[in-house]
């Protein structure tokens, strides 16, 4: 299994649009962060979670040029908005729908953003379309299973993903924008090769778990790497690193994680 990290940044990217503080202004590339998604490739199988604003220049950078199944995780604006984007898959897919997995509240903001891409096909060569389904608490594919749990963020709920490779048994999880993780949650979890999970920034946030809020949580899955994402301009990626306790580290775009 192979986990790519396209973005790993929060709603207003790093750098902030007028911000000079000494992270915005870091030289560190690592420090450069876009909106918050994942590519998950499971025996070949390619799956993208969410769609940044920047989701073109994410594929364009990390060199994504093929997926079979998308998942919304919710409806946010960081989350949703590069959807259009997909446009080139359905083309690649011989102008067929993309079936988009997700939510209740996920479909209702799809539906609400992208009305002209609701069909089976496309209305035109170049054109996204999408055929919207919720995504089950088991998602059983020939290359493996993708489970999904709800997480509390702020007033909706968010799809929490445990990602299992069937021919190497490896276990992936992606915990992004909650405030909290639900036991049930937590008892998924346990038992993965990799966790992600959200951890803004040091300061506790109403939607979003906190870096001290995150590291109770991984003590508690206990896995053997355990990665923070949707970090902020308060979080300097060197600094944060050094901090950390062993087995906890900031993801930063670009990572690839071989599982």
């Amino acid at each position: 299994m192979e986990v790519i990290f396209l973005g790993t940044g929060t709603s207003q990217g790093v750098p902030m649009i007028a911000c000079n503080c000494a992270v915005c202004a870091s030289a560190d590339p690592r420090n450069r962060r876009s909106r918050p998604s994942i590519h998950v490739v499971m025996d070949g199988l390619h799956v993208q979670v969410d769609a940044a604003p920047e989701f073109r220049l994410q594929c364009l950078r990390e060199r994504i040029e093929w997926l079979d199944v998308f998942i919304l995780t919710h409806g946010h604006a960081d989350h949703i908005a590069g959807m259009d984007d997909l446009r080139r898959f359905c083309d690649l897919h011989g102008g067929q729908a993309l079936t988009v997995y997700t939510t209740d509240e996920g479909m209702a903001r799809v539906l609400a953003m992208f009305p002209y891409a609701i069909a089976e096909r496309p209305v035109a060569k170049g054109y996204a379309a999408f055929k919207l389904v919720d995504l089950p608490p088991v998602l059983d594919l020939p290359q493996g299973t993708i489970r999904s749990t709800l997480l509390p963020h702020g007033g909706l709920n968010t799809l929490g993903l445990i990602f299992h490779e069937r021919s190497s048994g490896r276990k992936f999880v992606y915990y992004t924008d909650c405030k909290r993780v639900p036991r049930e949650a937590v008892e998924l979890a346990r038992g993965a090769d990799a966790v992600v999970l959200d951890g803004l920034r040091p300061l506790p946030h109403p939607s979003h778990m906190s870096i001290e809020e995150a590291l109770a949580v991984a003590r508690e899955i206990g896995a053997p790497a355990t990665w923070l994402t949707h970090l902020t301009h308060l979080n300097d990626h060197a600094e944060l690193a050094a901090a950390l306790p062993p087995g906890v580290a900031p993801a930063y775009d670009g990572l690839r994680l071989k599982l």
